[in-house]
């Protein structure tokens, strides 16, 4: 590797919208996010399942596919 090219790695406080606080490497002293591992429907399963099945035979009936 070459030397002095690389960027120095700090110990970053992230601050979420949410409220959430966390610790982690980065090039920045502080980050602000909108949407963290608490707060994101994925992580809290509070997340929206679409039935494909439903959408498949609406398909089938609008063109009359059978």
């Amino acid at each position: 590797m070459k030397k002095e090219i690389h960027p120095t790695s700090v110990e970053c406080k992230v601050s979420c919208a949410c409220g959430n606080e966390f610790v982690t490497k980065s090039t920045k002293d502080e980050l602000r996010v909108d949407i963290c591992n608490e707060c994101h429907p994925f992580f809290t399963g509070s997340e929206k399942i679409v039935d494909t099945a439903g959408r498949i035979e609406k398909f089938k009936a609008r063109y009359a596919q059978k």
